[in-house]
């Protein structure tokens, strides 16, 4: 398998929902919700990867760097890398259907699992898509990381006994999805939550509690302060709200505030391991993959997900190569450019 062929064949597949275009950068797709694209005028969408276009890198050379590790660790799991598989639902109407929510979610994680790394599983209106999630964790022994919708806490905590029966590593809340019009439509709402709200739930389980959609310095202090074991920095892909800045702008002042006191992820815009590079010298300690991986599962199955993130591993090293970084610790800010 090869990635010209999995692109084919996912281009294939998606017809009609996803262009597999050249570039991923949410221009053909603009406003495509449901869909694969940004929300409105897909600015949020494209802002991701502006943000990260906008860093440029220290080329360094007289190192001794030549066989970098990319291992890192997630809540006392080893990774082989830093880069996992984004939580991703509804293959009906954002995919096509082309494949069923069991089958996508399950080459998402099984994927990632081969890939050395984990696979984080999503939630949505149709109940069967965290159910499909759970069935993939399971089914990999517990090497994934469901994520709850924010809908009303019992719900919530119901959804967190689940994951636990699962053997789920790590759980948490796309807070982010506060305003998705889908699920009330469906007659399943979701709205934002408190520091107190979300407090409870961090109580309501021994797993690592994670707030995925942080994207302001008060809020990540917010949830310091409420408990949560990590954070994902993210605009939900800019599929939510119109006009956010990329996650890469938003990360540095983040990291600044609460680096150390816990766990930081970020997602959006990702497409390469020099993207993934530059996310982590700006402060994160892991890094989500979306859309590229849609293409994977799509294009090739669980190996088509293996072969994205061993691709993107491998340019991940070789950038560490040349930025003269041995492991993940290694990379921070002296890896980006100051004019």
């Amino acid at each position: 398998m090869d990635l010209q062929t999995v692109r084919s064949q996912a281009k294939d597949k998606l017809k009609g929902y996803c262009r597999v275009c050249p570039v991923c950068d949410g221009r053909a797709c603009a406003g495509e919700v449901p869909g694969m694209g940004g929300t409105g005028t897909g600015i949020s969408f494209r802002n991701n990867l502006t943000a990260l276009a906008s860093y440029s890198l220290n080329m360094r050379t007289l190192h001794g760097v030549s066989n970098p590790s990319t291992e890192t660790e997630l809540f006392g799991t080893k990774l082989s890398s830093p880069i996992m598989g984004a939580p991703m639902t509804g293959t009906p109407y954002n995919m096509g259907g082309a494949i069923s929510e069991r089958e996508f979610i399950g080459m998402i994680v099984s994927g990632s699992v081969q890939a050395g790394t984990l696979g984080w599983t999503g939630d949505g209106a149709d109940p069967a898509m965290y159910t499909s999630g759970l069935e993939a964790i399971a089914q990999e022994k517990g090497r994934g990381i469901p994520i709850i919708k924010p809908r009303e806490q019992k719900v919530i905590i119901d959804c967190i006994r689940r994951a636990e029966e699962a053997g789920a590593l790590a759980l948490g809340v796309d807070i982010d999805g506060a305003g998705l019009v889908t699920m009330a439509l469906k007659g399943q709402p979701v709205g934002p939550k408190t520091k107190e709200e979300i407090q409870e739930l961090v109580a309501a389980t021994k797993l690592p509690f994670i707030l995925k959609g942080i994207m302001t310095v008060d809020e990540a202090i917010m949830a310091v302060e409420a408990g949560v074991s990590a954070i994902v920095v993210s605009n939900h892909g800019g599929r939510i709200l119109d006009f956010t800045p990329g996650a890469a702008s938003v990360l540095p002042a983040i990291a600044d505030a609460v680096k150390g006191k816990v766990t930081i992820l970020a997602d959006g815009g990702v497409r390469t391991g020099v993207d993934v590079l530059k996310l982590l010298a700006l402060g994160a300690d892991g890094v989500l993959v979306g859309r590229p991986l849609v293409v994977g599962a799509f294009g090739g199955g669980a190996a088509g997900v293996k072969l994205l993130l061993d691709k993107m591993t491998a340019e991940l090293k070789q950038a560490m190569i040349l930025t003269g970084c041995q492991n993940i610790k290694d990379i921070d800010s002296r890896v980006i450019y100051q004019a």
